[in-house]
């Protein structure tokens, strides 16, 4: 048996996505942020930061969404979904891991700012608007990047397409996505795949956001 601990439409759905891509069925265990579930003291036993991903598998608990998905691609090398040490393309791949953690820092920090704080009254203006620019300048950058390519490798789809895709399902809600159509149509060529389908499927409903777009604040 193997057991996702999950949020919807959070980064645990990368490792969702990655389990469908390895052809792998497993149990979904769903949390929400707003409930407290991710405080239990049984969850906080398998993830001490108190935070989704965690995975079960083989006898163990591996949590953090990036670790997650190198190790389970480095053990199952078969699926072809990320390049070996010494292969060409074994760095860039790498760094394209790192840079998608980079992007979904930003977006988690205006998730917070827009939607988490206690008091959104609170949210600061200067914050999001530096943050919002910052996210900007991710996404102009993986646009140039991607380029004419299909999937951010030479070598076809891998699971650096599985971190950064997951991000360019949320960047649309703070960045108007207008300015990278590049991005646009590689976000549509991942969600037609059918193992992104399946796990959207098994995602369950977002509760985050409760409109389509969140402008910058005035002030």
């Amino acid at each position: 048996m193997i057991r996702l601990h999950h949020v919807p439409f959070s980064r645990s759905f990368r490792v969702l996505w990655l389990l469908e891509e390895l052809g792998f069925d497993c149990d979904v265990v769903e949390y929400s942020i707003r409930n407290g579930s991710l405080r239990d003291p049984a969850f906080l036993a398998i993830s001490p930061a108190g935070r989704v991903p965690a995975l079960e598998i083989d006898g163990r608990v591996l949590f953090e969404s990036g670790a997650i998905v190198q190790t389970l691609c480095e053990e199952h090398a078969g699926g072809g979904l990320a390049p070996g040490i010494g292969e060409a393309e074994r760095a860039h791949y790498l760094e394209l891991l790192s840079y998608a953690e980079t992007m979904a820092s930003l977006i988690e920090q205006l998730n917070m700012q827009h939607l988490f704080l206690r008091d959104l009254t609170q949210a600061s203006p200067v914050v999001i608007k530096l943050t919002t620019a910052r996210l900007a300048a991710t996404l102009a950058g993986f646009e140039r990047m991607l380029g004419a390519q299909d999937y951010v490798l030479t070598r076809g789809f891998s699971a650096a397409d599985i971190m950064m895709g997951f991000n360019l399902f949320a960047a649309p809600y703070y960045v108007k996505m207008d300015a990278y159509p590049v991005l646009t149509e590689y976000a549509n060529r991942l969600a037609a795949r059918s193992a992104y389908q399946l796990a959207r499927d098994k995602d369950g409903a977002q509760d985050f956001y409760t409109q389509d777009f969140y402008p910058v604040p005035e002030g």
